[in-house]
Order: structure tokens, then C-alpha cells, then sequence
């Protein structure tokens, strides 16, 4: 054990869904609050780089409702400052190789700092969808050992319109062409939430309800499909991610 903490930074402005979604993702790691620090960056800058990369095991960034694709001049400036932020932080993991893994919004801004193509055509509702690995996804060390086929929930309004050129496919869904890749051994990618159970998504959607992804007349019926869904192998992700980076930090 490396005795190293894990960092998670969020970007929702909303507060009612901040708190939920560090245990989600606390939870899903199997790690006591102890070792995994939370840092708001909708409210706070993430500052020197080095310093972050230096103190942690590994980095996992949460979901926001920020969109890349909004033109810049509509952005709020918080979101701007954000995605500056979470640029630098890939830039410098990506340098390193260091275990970093951007979640859902963090997707769009990691293809977009590497040339790949972000749009609106793959966005999904807020549902469980299945995921299908590719060949290299069943190879990898973090993916490999989830099922060929798994369950998992999304609830995104813009998605991966073309891979990067240095990005490895390792799951795709059937209105999603790219769920998961990965850059160098370290940095990954995922569209869909690897953080949560079907009770954490709807508590999620009573509090995202008017914000687009689902018609908001319709909460009963997606609270209903939601309870209805098996989701089971995501979180085992987040978990793996965490055993791989601690055992990178023990041995740097």
C-alpha cells in the first residue's frame, strides 16, 4: 500500500447533488473518507498541477451538467475557469502517465485536448444501457475484468463524435458509439457513471429534473425504469482503478 490519499474533484454547481456523489464514488473506490479528498471546482481553482500529481495516488473527476459543446461565449465564466482547469490536469497526467479518470462531462473536454470530436448526436436519456467491451477493452488491465456485457447508467446531452487519434476504444453502447477509452496506461475516459447504484440515479434525476435530460413530467416513469434496472459491474471499475493506482504510487 502506497499510504497515499485519492483526490476527486466535482464541478456541479448544484449542492444538493455534491455531497451524494463523493460517497457514490467513495463507495465505489472501497475507500475510507480518509483517503479520498474532495475539492469543489465550481467553487474553488485547482491550482499547481505538480503539487496535486505529487500528493495523491490517483484523481477521479466527477459528472457536471456543463456541456463543451455550449458555444464559449454562452459559458459562464466558473465553467470556463473549470475546463482550463481539468485541461491542465489531463495535460500533466497524460505527461506522466499518471492514474487519472474523467467521468461523463470530464470525456468532452479530454477528446476535445486531443483532437477528437465532441457533439450532440449520441446523447442519451437518463437510463441503464448496455455496454459492450471491445477486443482491446477485454485486454485491458482496468476493464478486462468486467463482462464482455454489463449494464450501466447514463444521462449525458453530448458524447465522443470522433475518437482521438491517440485514444484506445475500450466500450461502446449501441447510441453510443464511445463509453470508454483510454490514453497511455493511465488516463482513462468514460461517458457513462461508473459511481453509482440505480438509488444514487434517482436520487440524481430529482435533483437534475429540469435540466434536459429528461422531460421533467416524466421523473415517476424514469425513477420507475431506473428501480427496474440491474446494475451491478460499473462501481467494480472505480474500485479496480483504485488498486492499480495505489500499487503505481507504491512503487514511484
Amino acid at each position: 500500500m502506497s499510504g497515499k490519499p485519492f483526490l476527486f474533484l466535482s464541478a456541479r454547481p448544484e449542492v444538493e447533488a455534491v455531497g451524494p456523489e463523493y460517497e457514490s464514488v467513495r463507495r465505489a473506490m472501497g475507500v475510507d473518507a480518509g483517503l479520498l479528498e474532495h475539492m469543489r471546482l465550481d467553487v474553488d481553482p485547482l491550482g499547481e498541477i505538480d503539487i496535486a500529481l505529487d500528493a495523491y495516488a490517483g484523481i477521479v473527476v466527477g459528472g457536471s451538467p456543463f456541456n463543451v459543446t455550449t458555444p464559449e461565449a454562452g459559458k459562464h465564466e466558473v465553467q470556463r475557469r473549470v475546463e482550463a482547469d481539468l485541461t491542465r490536469l489531463a495535460e500533466r497526467a497524460l505527461a506522466v502517465d499518471f492514474p487519472l479518470m474523467l467521468t461523463c462531462y470530464g470525456i468532452g473536454v479530454l477528446t476535445r485536448l486531443l483532437g477528437g470530436e465532441v457533439g450532440t448526436m449520441h446523447g442519451e436519456d437518463a437510463q441503464a444501457v448496455e455496454i459492450r467491451l471491445t477486443a482491446d477493452g477485454a485486454a485491458d488491465p482496468l476493464v478486462g475484468g468486467l463482462p464482455h456485457r454489463f449494464d450501466a447508467l447514463v444521462g449525458h446531452k453530448e458524447a465522443t463524435d470522433r475518437l482521438p487519434d491517440d485514444a484506445v476504444l475500450l466500450a461502446s453502447s449501441a447510441g453510443c458509439p464511445v463509453q470508454i477509452y483510454r490514453v497511455g496506461t493511465g488516463v482513462y475516459a468514460t461517458q457513462f457513471h461508473p459511481e453509482v447504484s440505480t438509488a444514487d440515479f434517482i436520487a440524481r434525476a430529482q435533483v437534475y429534473r429540469h435540466h434536459g435530460y429528461f422531460p421533467a413530467s416524466e421523473l415517476r416513469e424514469v425513477g420507475e425504469r431506473l428501480a427496474a434496472a440491474s446494475v451491478t459491474e460499473p462501481q467494480r471499475m472505480l474500485r479496480r482503478f483504485a488498486e492499480l493506482a495505489d500499487a503505481r504510487a507504491a512503487s514511484r
